[in-house]
C-alpha cells in the first residue's frame, strides 16, 4: 500500500456532532469549489440526521441540497450515511420504499452510500445493498464497532464476509462512540484485510482522545481510507483534523498527496462561518474518556445533557450516564448508534427520572424486544422482555419481510402536497414533520429557526418590557421568562420563553395586520395549554416528562381496563404508551392530539364506576 485517501466529514458529521446537525446548504456552497479543489477520495455531505434537520429546523429541502452541492462539487464524490431498511428514519419502510429513495439519491447526485445497521443485522442491509447497486453507485457495507461480551474479531470478520458476498464495494469500521483503541484496530484491520480483498475505510469519532492512534495503527496495518474533519470543525464528539493527518503522512509511504495550503485556505472560510452557529455549540467539545467507561457517543452526551437539562434535571446526567450501560445490557448489548442510542438514551433517562426501573417503556423499547429492529446481538433480559410484550409473538424473521409495499399508499396520502417523487419520500421519512414542511411551502411560509435570538428587553434596539414576570390567567399563576426572539419575517415574530420551567415558544402576528370586531388588534398563536386538574385520584393519567402527544386513544364514556393504552407521547423522538392505571370509565379528557404537556397534570380521569 503506498497512499491513504482521505473522506472529509465538513458538511454532514462534523456540524452533526458539533452543532446538532445545523449548517445551512447556504454556508456549504460557498466553499464548494475550494472543497472540489483539494482531491479527496469523497465527500460526506447528507444522510444521518441532514434529512430531518433540513425539514425540522432549517425548512429546506434535503433533496435540493444534495442537487446544488452535486452542482457545485463535480469532481469529487459525494457520499452519505443511510441506515439500511431504517433509511434516515427511526423505523423499518417497506422495501419498495428502500429501492424508491436509493434510487432518488442517486438519480439526485449521491455516489457512495455508507450503509449501516444498528444491531450489524445483515438482513436488514440486504436489500438497500442491491439497491445501491442497481443504481450503479458505490455500496459501502459497514461495521458497527462496539465492545461487549459477544462483540470480538470474529463476529467482525463474519459480518464483512457476508457483506461482501452481497456485493459490497468496499467496507467501513463506523466507531461512532470512540470506542476503539490503537492496537485494537491494528488487530480488527489486520484480521479484515487477511480475509477479503476489499478496499477499507475507518469512521473514528474523536471523543476519547484516541481517535488520531487508532488512525495511524489502522493505516500501518492496511486500512487506505480516513475519514477526517477540517480541524476547524475536527475533535471531541467531530473527528480528527484532516490537515494533522496529512501532515503526519507527508513524505511517507501513505503520503496522500494532498495540499496543506489549499485546506488551509477552506478550513478559514469554516472557520468564520462556525461563529454564526454559537448558539447551537455542544459543552461538549473537548476529549471525555467516560465513553470507555460508559460507551455513550459523542453525539448521545450532548442529546442527553440538553434533555435533561430541558426537565431541570441536568444535576442527574451521571445517573444517566451509569443507567445507559445497564440498560444496553438488559437489552442485548447493541451497538449505540442511531436509532438503538436514542431507544437506549432514551430509557435510561426515564428510568433516572421516574426514578423506577422500567416503571415507563417507550414503544420503541418494546418493538426492539420483539424482534422488530431485528435480532439482538446477545440474549435480552427474559424477564424485561416479558413485561414489554407479554404475550405478543417474536419477531424472528427479517422485520421488513412483514411489511407490505407502502408508497402507494403513502403517496395517497400526501396527496397534492408532493408535487414530485422526492416529496413522496420527505413525507414518507417523517409524516408529521414533512407534512408540515410540504404544508408551509405550498404557502411560502417557510420560516428556518434562528440563529441568533435577539435579547428581549432590546428587539430591534428599542427597550422593552421586563423578561421575568408572573401572570394570573383564568384564575392560575404563571411564572414566565422571556429568553429570545426570533427575527421579524413580515408581520410575524417568534418569541421563546419558559412557563413555570418549561420552553415554549409563540408567534405574534404585529398589530396592524389583523382587524377583528371592527377594531386593529394583535394576535398571538401560542402552544401553551391551559392549566390543567393536579392528580388526586387513583385513576388519574399523568406523565413522567415533559412531551406531546401524538395520539388520544380513548374518549368520555369509554370503558377501559387497567394497562389499556390511553395516550400515545413523544419525547426525545420517542414514543412512549401511556397505559390507564384502572380498570373504569373515562370521566373526562385534558388534551387533545399535538398538545404538549408536562408532568403532574392529569391528562385523562379514570373512575371505577360509570359516570
Amino acid at each position: 500500500m503506498s497512499k491513504v485517501y482521505i473522506t472529509d466529514v465538513i458538511l454532514r458529521d462534523a456540524h452533526q456532532s458539533l452543532i446538532a446537525t445545523r449548517l445551512r446548504t447556504e454556508d456549504m456552497l460557498p466553499a464548494c469549489a475550494m472543497l472540489d479543489d483539494i482531491g479527496y477520495w469523497s465527500l460526506e455531505c447528507w444522510g444521518g440526521a441532514t434529512f430531518d434537520a433540513c425539514l425540522r429546523f432549517l425548512k429546506e429541502d434535503p433533496w435540493e441540497r444534495l442537487a446544488r452541492l452535486k452542482a457545485a462539487l463535480p469532481k469529487t464524490r459525494l457520499q452519505m450515511l443511510l441506515r439500511g431498511q431504517n433509511l434516515l428514519g427511526y423505523r423499518h419502510y417497506a422495501d419498495d420504499v428502500v429501492r424508491a429513495f436509493v434510487r432518488k439519491s442517486a438519480q439526485n447526485g449521491m455516489d457512495v452510500f455508507r450503509i449501516f445497521d444498528a444491531l450489524n443485522d445483515i438482513r436488514n442491509l440486504k436489500t438497500a445493498i442491491e439497491a445501491v447497486k442497481n443504481s450503479d453507485k458505490h455500496a459501502q457495507g459497514t461495521i458497527c464497532y462496539t465492545t461487549s461480551p459477544v462483540h470480538d474479531i470474529h463476529s467482525y470478520v463474519t459480518l464483512a464476509k457476508d457483506l461482501a458476498a452481497l456485493g459490497c464495494d468496499s467496507i467501513a469500521i463506523k466507531d461512532m462512540a470512540g470506542l476503539l483503541t490503537p492496537y485494537a484496530a491494528a488487530e480488527l484491520t489486520k484480521a479484515l484485510k487477511d480475509t477479503v480483498t476489499l478496499p477499507l475505510h475507518l469512521h473514528c469519532h474523536a471523543t476519547s482522545g484516541l481517535a488520531e492512534m487508532c488512525q495511524l495503527k489502522a493505516i500501518e496495518a492496511g486500512c487506505e481510507h480516513i475519514d477526517t474533519a477540517l480541524s476547524s470543525w475536527a475533535g471531541g464528539t467531530s473527528h480528527p483534523p484532516t490537515e494533522s493527518l496529512i501532515a503526519a503522512l507527508k513524505g511517507s509511504l501513505y503520503d496522500t498527496g494532498l495540499d496543506l495550503d489549499k485546506l488551509q485556505a477552506v478550513n478559514s472560510y469554516f472557520a468564520e462561518v462556525r461563529k454564526k452557529y454559537h448558539r447551537f455549540e455542544s459543552e461538549f467539545t473537548g476529549i471525555d474518556t467516560r465513553v470507555h467507561v460508559f460507551q455513550v457517543p459523542g453525539g448521545m452526551i450532548s442529546n442527553l445533557a440538553n434533555q435533561l437539562r430541558e426537565r431541570n434535571a441536568l444535576d442527574r446526567i451521571e445517573e444517566v450516564y451509569r443507567e445507559i450501560p445497564k440498560v444496553r445490557k438488559d437489552l442485548g448489548y447493541p451497538p449505540l448508534v442511531t436509532p438503538t442510542s436514542q431507544i437506549v438514551g432514551t430509557q435510561a433517562v426515564l428510568n433516572v427520572i421516574t426514578g423506577k426501573r422500567y416503571e415507563t417503556i417507550t414503544n420503541e423499547v418494546k418493538r426492539y424486544l420483539q424482534g422488530g429492529y431485528g435480532k439482538a446481538p446477545a440474549q435480552v433480559d427474559s424477564d424485561l422482555q416479558k413485561r414489554a410484550i407479554g404475550t405478543e409473538e417474536l419477531i424472528e424473521c427479517r422485520p421488513a419481510d412483514l411489511l407490505k409495499p407502502e408508497l402507494d399508499t403513502i403517496r395517497q396520502e400526501i396527496g397534492h402536497l408532493a408535487d414530485i417523487d422526492e416529496d413522496v419520500l420527505i413525507y414518507a421519512m417523517f409524516p408529521e414533520i414533512g407534512k408540515q414542511f410540504l404544508e408551509s411551502r405550498s404557502t411560502d411560509s417557510l420560516v428556518p429557526e434562528p440563529l441568533e435570538l435577539e435579547t428581549a428587553d432590546s428587539v430591534d434596539g428599542v427597550k422593552k418590557a421586563p423578561t421575568e414576570f408572573n401572570v394570573a390567567l383564568h384564575g392560575e399563576s404563571y411564572h414566565i421568562k422571556v429568553t429570545g426572539t426570533g427575527p421579524k419575517h413580515e408581520s410575524l415574530r417568534r418569541f421563546y420563553f419558559m412557563v413555570d420551567g418549561v420552553p415554549e415558544e409563540i408567534l405574534v402576528e404585529t398589530l396592524d395586520e389583523i382587524v377583528l370586531d371592527g377594531g386593529t388588534q394583535g394576535a398571538v398563536k401560542s402552544n401553551i395549554a391551559s392549566k390543567r386538574p393536579r392528580p388526586s385520584a387513583e385513576g388519574d393519567v399523568v406523565v413522567s416528562m415533559p412531551c406531546n402527544v401524538l395520539e388520544v386513544m380513548v374518549k368520555v364514556g369509554q370503558h377501559v381496563t387497567a394497562g389499556q393504552g390511553v395516550l400515545i407521547t413523544e419525547a426525545m423522538k420517542m414514543e412512549t404508551e401511556i397505559t390507564a392505571p384502572i380498570t373504569g370509565i373515562v370521566k373526562a379528557v385534558h388534551v387533545v392530539k399535538g398538545e404538549p404537556v408536562n408532568p403532574g397534570e392529569v391528562l385523562v380521569e379514570i373512575v371505577m364506576h360509570p359516570i
